[in-house]
């Protein structure tokens, strides 16, 4: 079984665990045998002192892009302040009775999961008000292999909380990875530390890590979903539905105007061996089809190894919009943007990507072939790796 970076900081006795602590996590951090990490350090002596949290909240049920607000941990009575509010960043105020601040959440190793970003302002954070920042480990779920990361590499203007520096969609690397990488290439100046995981390999999957699954957010529920949500996520800038608040959140699409069926012959008949497609129909309880039929496909990836989504994801958009009359370009407001609108920009990272759409297929394929490489990301990653 893999021990995350939490089983092995439980397992220490640290000259600092006594010291006052600052925990940024969501109830989605857990050992490895699911115990919530805030509960397992205060049973084991660590001194916690207040909670900080991501989007969705500490208990990982706010809804996608929704203001969450400050409160109280029913678990360890502590107070919980938010970092996806008014504020993205702790304050001088909110770290000036903890030491330390450590680091502890689930990330589904895509550019657009926001907890990542949380994460480098944190940094930034400890690194201006002089805290130490320990970061638990945690392996990327949908495997470290380099070779399928994907792009397109962020171009920074197009930094927003969905993606402030430039990194691949599919980055490929674990949140210590990424920490060690930006502490050194964005000069933070954090006082960083990383446990890291024991036991995993950069070709594991979630499913080979021996633990059970956990949700790390209301709409990935399923490990499929964590696979996808590279290329499905593109769907929010348009209006197909990605499934939320059905069985099918992250791993089918849909609409009240496509025929499955045929949606699902046009895509298999491509030979993509890696991935097969049936017709399915659900009613989403949320969203733009709200309590309505929509129909649609769901994928079911045959070799998660050569699986590439943000390729797949660009090829599903392309060809709904070829077939279907009623497809369009849509808004996606969130907190952090509020007027939704360039998501598909903000997304992919790049200028002009509606344009891209236009293309006719032979142009369209060649060019998101050259898009969603990762350039020359392992090179610019290969000194801030800790696994082999």
């Amino acid at each position: 079984m893999i021990k995350f970076g939490i089983d092995r900081l439980l397992a220490q006795a640290p000259q600092w665990k006594q010291s006052r602590l600052g925990l940024v996590t969501n109830h989605a951090a857990t050992t490895n045998t699911l115990v919530p990490s805030r509960e397992a350090l205060l049973k084991n002596g660590f001194q916690l002192k207040k909670l900080f949290s991501p989007e969705h909240g500490l208990d990982v049920q706010g809804a996608d892009g929704h203001q969450m607000h400050d409160g109280m941990d029913v678990l360890t009575q502590l107070p919980v302040t938010s970092l996806y509010s008014e504020k993205l960043v702790p304050t001088a105020d909110d770290l000036s009775d903890v030491d330390i601040v450590l680091f502890d959440i689930p990330d589904v190793g895509s550019r657009f999961y926001t907890y990542l970003w949380t994460m480098t302002h944190v940094m930034e954070a400890c690194a201006a008000n002089g805290k130490k920042m320990i970061l638990l480990d945690r392996p990327n779920p949908i495997s470290g292999l380099i070779e399928l990361a994907e792009g397109p590499l962020l171009e920074e203007h197009q930094a927003s909380f969905i993606g402030r520096w430039p990194i691949p969609v599919r980055h490929s690397c674990t949140l210590g990875e990424l920490a060690i990488y930006f502490n050194t290439e964005r000069h933070i100046g954090c006082d960083l530390e990383v446990i890291t995981c024991e036991g995993w390999r950069r070709d594991m999957f979630q499913p080979g890590w021996g633990t059970t699954f956990v949700a790390t957010s209301p709409a990935i529920r399923r490990f499929e979903a964590m696979l996808l949500y590279p290329g499905l996520c593109l769907l929010e800038a348009t209006n197909i539905s990605e499934g939320r608040s059905t069985e099918f959140s992250f791993t089918g699409l849909g609409a009240p105007w496509i025929c499955g069926e045929e949606l699902a012959q046009m895509l298999n008949q491509l030979g993509m061996d890696e991935v097969k497609l049936k017709p399915v129909s659900f009613v989403p309880k949320e969203g733009r089809y709200a309590e309505q039929r929509c129909n649609g496909i769901q994928l079911d990836i045959i070799d998660p190894v050569v699986f590439k989504p943000v390729y797949l994801g660009m090829l599903l958009v392309k060809m709904v919009k070829e077939r279907y009359r009623e497809f369009a370009w849509d808004l996606y407001p969130t907190m952090v943007n509020p007027d939704g609108k360039y998501h598909l920009d903000k997304l992919l990272g790049v200028p002009g990507t509606e344009q891209l759409f236009d293309l006719p297929l032979h142009k369209f394929l060649a060019r998101t072939e050259r898009i969603t490489g990762a350039g020359d990301w392992k090179d610019m990653i290969a000194s801030s790796l800790l696994y082999q």
